[in-house]
């Protein structure tokens, strides 16, 4: 595994720890890697303020705030203007519904992650996000049956 030249083995270990639960107390992080809580608390600001850490939130399952439908969305444009292309992308970023966001190579351009309510809940984030949007030559909706996997974890530690 190729280590960031910025994050030790030490940084490694408490990244691993937070990803998995970041209420952990900063002492039990010090006890399981054999390192003083002052230590662990310099690193991990150090990483929130270098970007590494980009936040502490907590995962919530989308059925349980009635959000029950996720779908998977391939977006294809017509215009890679650099304006168009930071317009849709700002649209997709506005949109409470569009969980994750990538642009990509291949057939499609974007491909999102949406979690809504209701079919007709998504037909209008469609009307407005695809319809209206004159640069959105096609779209094609994947929805899911059953949420696998869930989460935002890198692989930092081996086994």
């Amino acid at each position: 595994m190729r280590k960031s030249a910025d994050l030790d083995d030490f940084d490694l270990a408490i990244l691993d720890i937070l990803q998995r639960d970041n209420t952990v107390p900063q002492r039990m992080i010090g006890e399981q890697i054999n390192l003083s809580a002052p230590a662990v608390q310099r690193r991990i600001k150090r990483m929130q303020a270098d970007g590494v850490i980009q936040a502490n939130i907590a995962v919530v399952d989308p059925a349980a705030v009635a959000l029950p439908i996720t779908i998977i969305v391939e977006v294809q444009i017509a215009d890679e203007r650099y304006d168009l292309i930071n317009a849709i992308k700002r649209s997709f970023l506005d949109a409470s519904e569009v969980q994750q966001c990538y642009q990509v190579t291949g057939e499609a351009d974007f491909v999102l992650i949406v979690v809504v309510a209701s079919m007709s809940d998504y037909q209008a984030l469609c009307r407005r996000l695809f319809h209206d949007n004159p640069n959105v030559t096609k779209f094609k909706s994947l929805v899911a049956m059953d949420r696998v996997k869930i989460g935002l974890s890198l692989p930092l530690m081996q086994d």
